[in-house]
């Protein structure tokens, strides 16, 4: 975190010491003219409801966080909602400068099944199908029945007696419910909305087991565009050994936890994979590397793929601020080793079923907790005091959204309120907050950090230092010259212009990975840009 603990002008002892090691003393939130203007905050507070997972209680909790009481607190005096079920239009017209959301609106395009593939056939046809090569052969039903058929048809023509292989998935459930895996066209059933896609059928097996990955990509901004990947992860196993000749057995093809954990070999010592269903991401590409393979390359691979899935949906998304999301992205290496998209998950699961699900997840919210609302906000906060709605926006995971942006022409979204920061060249007003308020305070601090970050900036060029950390060379600009440096801790507002955070805990950053991508992500997002960026950098 050394890194994320010095921002240029500003003494690192305001971001040093994390946020439940604080002494943060009570107070009444109605600071009468006699107080100091220093005076210590109340904890910070979150908000929960039935659907929030009892994992991200305990960490925020476990961080010296209060949790909202509707019947004793203000109904505005909380900082973080955390739940996994969506929010209303209206929570994020009316959110205030200090609170977070852990959904952005419109993301259901990602995580949707069907919105997913309609996203991505529409870059396909855009951009190429060689760089959108990476999502299996799919089909939408019922609108495509007909292009279905036509399809398997053909390729029973061509493969003559070898069977094509299948898999037909409801739309909008997750956990696999639903999934049917078929190579005759008879066994099709559907009712609804479902996508049927090529069934891979030459994974990658461990011990002749059948895994995925499960990745973590936390999108803090998507004005302007801010991606960041957790470099650990899991691994999730089916109990079963593969077997194309039993196409019903689920235990042998599929690997979501909800339903391996129920198989009967869930407790066996199975071959290689041992007892369970769950490795560690780390553990899985130590076990490539023993097998020769190129660990590193790997990586760049998905980071490539999740950024152009991103890329995909990002330009439909309303520009809202003080939202962030965490998504979970499925992925199966085949035996050449191509990583395939499987799908995107909205509120991936965050339930503790095994130790190794308490190393990875709890790490993983403390993790995303830095990221979003790092140390820096809050002690400016218990020196200055919190903001109000009348200030200006505190940004998130230091990404700068002082300018606003354009709103998609959808009218669903047209009301949706944009926060943007004040002028820099005017002052406080002290005349209309005679009482030091908190919103005259957070105005100060801004005001101060700005000039503080100007003068910096003005007495030396930026100096390039190189980093070998594992992480560093984890990212798809990793053996890039970056002349643009990612810097600056979450939850303070930068200057305007500058760049994200490069790494929080041990997310880092994946976009934007040099300053051209920055620069076209900035005031909109410049999809056809950012698409030549990575092609670039793909080809080195």
């Amino acid at each position: 975190m050394d890194d994320l603990q010095s921002l240029a002008g500003v003494p690192a002892e305001i971001f040093r010491l994390p946020l439940e090691e604080q002494t943060i003393q009570k107070r009444n939130p109605s600071r009468t003219e006699d107080e100091a203007p220093g005076a210590a905050l109340k904890p910070l507070v979150f908000r929960v409801d039935e659907s929030t997972p009892e994992v991200v209680q305990s960490v925020l909790l476990e961080r010296g966080w209060d949790k909202f009481d509707e019947q004793c607190q203000d109904v505005e005096d909380w900082n973080l909602y955390w739940r996994s079920s969506s929010f209303r239009m209206a929570e994020y017209v009316n959110i205030k400068p200090w609170q977070r959301l852990n959904h952005h609106p419109g993301t259901t395009n990602l995580t949707r099944k069907d919105c997913l593939a309609k996203h991505l056939a529409h870059m396909r046809r855009l951009y190429g199908e060689s760089l959108y090569e990476f999502t299996p052969l799919t089909f939408i039903m019922p609108n495509d029945y007909t292009k279905f058929v036509a399809k398997y048809f053909k390729e029973k023509q061509d493969l003559g007696a070898k069977p094509s292989y299948w898999i037909c998935k409801p739309a909008e459930l997750s956990r696999g419910r639903g999934i049917v895996i078929f190579s005759d066209i008879r066994d099709l059933m559907f009712k609804g909305t479902y996508v049927v896609q090529k069934y891979i059928c030459n994974p990658l097996l461990v011990g002749r087991y059948k895994c995925d990955l499960r990745i973590y990509v936390c999108v803090t901004g998507f004005k302007p565009l801010t991606i960041y990947m957790y470099q650990e992860g899991l691994v999730r196993f089916a109990t079963e050994k593969f077997d194309l000749s039993n196409l019903g057995d689920y235990y042998s093809h599929l690997t979501n936890s909800s339903i391996n954990k129920l198989g009967v070999s869930y407790q066996k010592i199975k071959e290689v994979v041992g007892q369970g269903c769950k490795w560690t991401l780390s553990r899985f590409f130590s076990y490539l590397r023993n097998w020769d393979v190129d660990d590193l390359l790997l990586r760049q691979k998905i980071n490539y793929m999740v950024i152009l899935t991103v890329l995909a949906m990002a330009p439909s998304v309303p520009a809202t601020y003080n939202c962030f999301e965490l998504f979970g992205f499925d992925i199966l290496i085949d035996d050449n080793l191509k990583p395939w998209l499987l799908e995107v998950n909205y509120s991936p699961a965050l339930t503790l079923d095994c130790s190794t699900d308490v190393s990875v997840k709890r790490s993983l919210v403390h993790d995303v907790i830095e990221l979003v609302y790092l140390n820096g906000l809050r002690s400016e906060e218990k020196k200055y005091g919190r903001a109000s709605p009348r200030s200006s926006v505190v940004s998130l995971a230091g990404s700068s959204q002082s300018e606003p942006c354009a709103v998609p022409d959808s009218p669903s979204y047209a009301s949706l309120i944009q926060f943007t920061t004040g002028s820099k060249s005017n002052p406080p007003v002290r005349h209309l907050y005679p009482k030091h308020t908190r919103t005259s305070q957070l105005r100060e601090m801004m005001s101060r950090q700005e000039r503080l970050l100007t003068r910096e900036a003005a007495k030396s060029k930026p100096r390039h230092k190189p980093r070998h950390s594992p992480r560093k060379m984890l990212s798809p600009y990793s053996s890039q010259p970056q002349p643009h440096k990612m810097k600056g801790p979450a939850g303070v507002l930068p200057e305007a212009g500058s760049a994200p955070n490069d790494h929080a805990g041990n997310f880092v950053l994946i976009f934007p990975f040099n300053k051209a991508t920055f620069g076209a992500s900035r005031n909109g997002l410049n999809v056809k840009r950012i698409i030549q960026e990575l092609q670039k950098l793909m080809n080195k």
